[in-house]
C-alpha cells in the first residue's frame, strides 16, 4: 500500500512538473511573440528638398517583420495638424501602439507609415510661391522614401490618412491625384465652406496662416479667388467628374462637438450627390487627441482593406 502511495505521489510530481514546465514555456513563447509584434519607430529622419531649399524632417514606422523579411510593404501617409509637426502621430497619437495592436490581431495588414513635417504649409503650394509642399510631396518626397523603404510603389498599396489640417492634406492629394492613391481616410478633416471663409474673423485668417497661401484679403467675396477654388474641397468635388472621384475609397469621420462637423457633412453631402461611394462617421467627440486616437484603428483598417482589393 504504502508503495502504490510512493508511485501515486511520484506520478503526482512528474504530472505537476511537467504542467509547470509548459507554463513555463507558453509564457516564454508569448513574451517572445510580443516582443516580436512591435513595430520600430525611427521619430526624426531628414531628407534636403531642392524644391523647398531646405532638410524636411519625418517619422517612420516599420512593421515588426520588416527586419526580418525581404518583402515589400504597403504604405499609408500620415498627416499630423496645423502647429504639429511629424512627431505629433507618434507623441500624442501613440499610432505605432495602435498599429501594433491591430497588426498583431489582424485587423490591417503589416504597413509602413510615413508622417512627414508639413509645418503650417497646409500641405499645398503657397501662392507667394516661397513654399510649394504639394510639388515637393508628391515629385520629391515620395519618390524617395518609396525608394529607401521597401514599399510597395504603385496606387493599390499607397493610402492616405491625417488629422485637421492633415486630413485637409490627405483629401486634397486624393482628389487632385487619384491614380496615385487607393484611400483616403481623414479624421476631422479641415473643410471649409465658402460662407466660412468669407466670414473668417482676420485673427483666424492669419493665425492659419492663409495670406500666403490665398492671399491677404479682409472678410468678404474677394477672399473666393482662384487660389482658394483650386484648393477648396467642397469646389474640387464640384468640378471633378463622379468618375475621377470614385478611383479613392474614402473614409470620412468627424466628432459631433468638433468645429469642422459642418464642412465634414457638406462633404459628405456633395459626395452623396455625385454618388462617389464613401463611409461617414459622425461620433461623439471634438477637436481632441483623445477623439483621434480612437479613431485611427478604424482609419487604418479601411485603408488596409483597400490594399486587398
Amino acid at each position: 500500500m504504502q508503495r502504490n502511495n510512493a508511485t501515486f505521489n511520484d506520478s503526482l510530481k512528474v504530472s505537476r512538473m511537467k504542467l509547470f514546465l509548459i507554463a513555463v514555456l507558453f509564457i516564454v513563447s508569448a513574451g517572445s511573440l510580443n516582443a516580436q509584434s512591435h513595430g520600430t519607430v525611427f521619430e526624426h529622419e531628414v531628407m534636403q528638398s531642392n524644391i523647398l531649399h531646405k532638410e524636411v524632417a519625418y517619422a517612420v514606422y516599420l512593421p515588426f517583420d520588416y527586419n526580418t523579411s525581404n518583402r515589400n510593404y504597403p504604405v499609408v501617409y500620415l498627416f499630423h495638424g496645423y502647429t504639429d509637426n511629424e512627431t505629433g502621430w507618434i507623441q500624442y497619437g501613440e499610432v505605432n501602439r495602435f498599429a501594433d495592436k491591430a497588426i498583431a490581431e489582424g485587423t490591417i495588414p503589416p504597413m509602413i507609415i510615413i508622417m512627414p513635417n508639413a509645418d503650417s504649409s497646409w500641405y499645398i503650394n503657397a501662392l507667394n510661391g516661397q513654399e510649394n509642399y504639394e510639388d515637393f510631396f508628391i515629385k520629391e518626397f515620395m519618390p524617395a522614401v518609396e525608394k529607401k523603404y521597401r514599399i510597395k510603389a504603385e496606387k493599390r498599396f499607397r493610402g492616405l490618412s491625417g488629422l485637421s489640417m492633415g486630413g485637409y492634406g490627405a483629401l486634397i492629394y486624393a482628389m487632385k491625384y487619384p491614380n496615385l492613391f487607393s484611400a483616403a481616410a481623414p479624421l476631422s478633416a479641415a473643410v471649409f465652406t465658402d460662407d466660412e471663409m468669407m466670414n473668417m474673423p482676420q485673427d483666424h485668417w492669419d493665425k492659419f496662416s492663409f495670406p500666403k497661401l490665398y492671399g491677404n484679403f479682409p472678410p468678404g467675396k474677394q477672399r473666393l479667388n482662384n487660389a482658394w477654388y483650386q484648393n477648396s474641397v467642397l469646389k474640387i468635388v464640384e468640378n471633378t467628374p463622379a468618375d475621377n472621384l470614385q478611383k479613392v475609397r474614402y473614409w470620412i469621420d468627424c466628432g459631433d462637438d468638433d468645429f469642422l462637423t459642418k464642412g465634414n457633412c457638406m462633404l459628405h453631402l456633395a459626395l452623396t450627390a455625385k454618388k462617389v461611394p464613401h463611409e461617414f462617421r459622425v461620433r461623439d467627440g471634438a477637436h481632441t487627441w483623445g477623439y483621434w486616437r480612437s479613431g485611427i484603428t478604424d482609419a487604418l483598417q479601411f485603408i488596409g482593406q483597400s490594399f486587398h482589393l
